[in-house]
Order: C-alpha cells, then sequence, then structure tokens
C-alpha cells in the first residue's frame, strides 16, 4: 500500500508517475501553480473538518490534479506532501527569486514600513522580486506582484542564513505549537526539524517517522550532542547539547527547550521511551 501522504492516487484519478503501480480511471501529470496566501492548510479530504497534516507556504509550487467544488488536489514540489486545499489560495506560477529566512516578516503595501495594511508570512516564503528601494536608511525588495519586504528578512534561492540547524530552531523559540503547522505563526514537531534543515539546504521530508526513516546513522544515548535528533513514536526533538532538547511539543504548546533527561521521564507515559537517536549527516 502506498503512503497516501506522499502518493497521489484515488480509484478516478492519479499522478502519471503511478501509471503500472495502481489502478486508477485516468493518469494526469498535474498543472503547475503557487501558493498565494500567507499559509494554507493541506487537508487529508476535501472537507473544512478534515484534520490538517500540514501546512504549505506562499510563494510554495504544487501540482493540481483536480479541482472540484472550490478545492484542489495537490502534490507539493518541496517535499512532495499531497492533500487537498482551497482553490482560491492558488495563483499562476511565479518563478520565485529570493526565499524568507526572517522566522516572521512582513509584506508592506509598499518600501515604506509605516504604511498600512501589512500581511505576515514565515520562513520559508518563496518571493519573487522584481526591484529594490530604499526609505529613510532601510532596504526593501520590491515584489514583482505589487508590495515590499525588509531586504535583510531575505537571501536569493539558493543562499542560506546557515549552516547550522540548531541555529535556526532557536529562532523559533515560544512559537505556538500547532498540529501539522510548519510556520513562524505555529509548528509541530517535525515542521520544527524540516523547517531547521531547509533552511541549511537540506530538504528531508515532514513528518517524524519519515524523518526516522531518512536519518539512518543511528548513536547512543550517551554519545548525544548538540544537532542530533532524538525520535519517539509520534515525536522528534533536535539535541541543543548533550543535556538539552529543543522541541515544538504539546506540554508547553511551543517551541521550548527542555532538560533531556527530564523531558524522556516527562513524555514516557505518554510516548514510551524514545525510539531511536540519530544523528544527521550534515
Amino acid at each position: 500500500m502506498l503512503d497516501r501522504r506522499l502518493f497521489a492516487y484515488r480509484n478516478d484519478l492519479a499522478e502519471a508517475a503511478l501509471e503500472g503501480r495502481v489502478e486508477a480511471g485516468r493518469f494526469a501529470l498535474g498543472e503547475q501553480a503557487r501558493i498565494a496566501a500567507p499559509t494554507v492548510p493541506l487537508r487529508p479530504r476535501p472537507e473544512e473538518s478534515a484534520g490538517i497534516d500540514t501546512e504549505l507556504l506562499l510563494g510554495e509550487t504544487v501540482s493540481v490534479f483536480d479541482r472540484k467544488e472550490g478545492w484542489a488536489w495537490v502534490k507539493a514540489a518541496a517535499d512532495g506532501y499531497v492533500g487537498y486545499l482551497p482553490e482560491a489560495v492558488l495563483s499562476a506560477p511565479l518563478a520565485p527569486t529570493h526565499h524568507v529566512v526572517a522566522a516572521r516578516t512582513f509584506i508592506y503595501p509598499g518600501p515604506d514600513l509605516r504604511l498600512p495594511g501589512g500581511r505576515a508570512i514565515s520562513m520559508g516564503s518563496r518571493l519573487t522580486i522584481s526591484g529594490e528601494a530604499e526609505t529613510r536608511g532601510t532596504r526593501y525588495v520590491l515584489l514583482a506582484e505589487g508590495g515590499a519586504v525588509i531586504a535583510s528578512h531575505c537571501l536569493p534561492i539558493g543562499q542560506f542564513p546557515s549552516n547550522d540547524p540548531l541555529e535556526i530552531a532557536v529562532r523559533f523559540l515560544e512559537t505556538p505549537y500547532l498540529w501539522g503547522g510548519r510556520s513562524g505563526f505555529g509548528i509541530d514537531c517535525s515542521g520544527l526539524v524540516q523547517m531547521a534543515m531547509a533552511m541549511t539546504g537540506r530538504a528531508i521530508p515532514r513528518d517524524s517517522d519519515m524523518q526516522h526513516a531518512f536519518f539512518t546513522q543511528e548513536i547512543d544515548r550517551a554519545a548525544l550532542r548538540r544537532g542530533d535528533l532524538v525520535f519517539w513514536k509520534g515525536h522528534v526533538g533536535l539535541m541543543e547539547d548533550a543535556e538539552t532538547l529543543l522541541h515544538a511539543n504539546g506540554h508547553t504548546m511551543t517551541v521550548a527547550r527542555e532538560n533531556f533527561d527530564a523531558a524522556v521521564e516527562r513524555i514516557g507515559w505518554l510516548y514510551a521511551q524514545p525510539t531511536a537517536y540519530r544523528r544527521p549527516q550534515l
């Protein structure tokens, strides 16, 4: 059975790459589209009441396989996640030139931070820049579709703010915990790990079970050091140092740091003991 989170297939329709592997009424390549809202929940079913699997961010690209009754069935280009989102959040493709590297920032109506009506966007958002401007000594990048963003909050695609995932992760301290979240407005445990890796140029899977399978270098608990990953069934965290765990968690409902031994004891009643200690090959 193929994982429905990563393979787009239904009885009536499937992605073209699955032809010969699954049975479907027809196969489609999918049309390219772009996310045109700051954050968009991706759901397993085309219903507002369905749970949120993950989020897509402004400017990210998706392949659209179906549009029906206000919903679109899509696959995310960044991590291959499949699900449903409101059709209204999609716009025509536009090649991004920059990505946001601040945890949160604003799109202002123009190059002036005093202008009202700014939209908040998250780290990881992708922007298409058409120019630059300066107002009262502050530099802005100008967006092809209108608006402006603080220039220091962005970098060209392919450039990254750090080579240390922990340096990225600590920028999210006290960010609210959000099941399925992967933005500076709300994030879950695996979303934090994915974002921390992405902002150092490392693309990894979205969910903790996928990350558990992706990182294969086992280590002993006694060998834990900065940057290592600790997995529980349904949870993952990063070691800030040999004694400190950094993770988005439902206990504090934030991204928080905890003494590792205390965290293992606290988490144990719900998730049992850690299932793996892994060292990313950075």
